[in-house]
């Protein structure tokens, strides 16, 4: 091997060792925190966006009004403790009532309050209770049962993703500017 190659390669082994190295020391939860309070904030700035005087309007006969969408979207950070501190959701023991809001500061509160709570959780986290296993299951039917780290990626961070796609189409629909949120969008250039 010629001389300089072999001290570059031998530096970017070097390198690579100490990168992995930080990389050991760091919980699982400081990864999804990052990404999560990133999301958060692209998720407020849609839900800032919601006219609360369309809170009733639904695309289609089948789909969810866009006041069921905003609060459930608002909603899905409290699911993160539901995820972290249980390790079972039995829905067949669990009542949800859904909240109503009249005004954006109360969609905002839901959000903010929600968001605030699963970001002290998911901080509180060790990589313990993130490997144990999670189960959702309506009584005797278990719809699935995985890692609680898993179930943080699938229930709760691509849940939300999910359902800020369709109010997008919705806020789209409605003839409601569409807010940015990994750059520019057709109706705001700016970043």
């Amino acid at each position: 091997m010629l001389p300089n190659v072999e001290k570059y390669f031998v530096r970017n082994m070097r390198d690579n060792q100490l990168f992995l190295q930080k990389r050991k020391i760091m919980k699982r939860s400081e990864s999804l925190l990052m990404e999560y309070e990133k999301e958060c904030a692209n998720t407020r700035k849609l839900l800032e966006a919601v006219p609360i005087d369309k809170l009733s309007w639904k695309p289609h006969a089948k789909s969810m009004s866009l006041e069921q969408l905003a609060v459930h979207i608002a909603d899905i950070p409290n699911w993160m403790a539901v995820t972290i501190e249980k390790d079972v959701l039995d829905f067949a023991k669990e009542e949800y009532k859904p909240k109503k809001v009249s005004a954006s500061e109360d969609l905002l509160k839901i959000h903010d309050d929600a968001v605030a709570a699963a970001l002290k959780c998911l901080g509180d986290a060790s990589d313990e209770t993130l490997l144990q296993d999670w189960t959702m299951r309506n009584g005797e039917q278990v719809y699935f049962t995985m890692p609680k780290v898993a179930v943080l990626r699938m229930f709760v961070y691509n849940h939300l993703y999910h359902h800020r796609g369709q109010l997008t189409v919705y806020l789209r629909l409605l003839d409601v500017p569409v807010p940015g949120m990994y750059g520019p969008t057709a109706d705001n250039q700016s970043m």
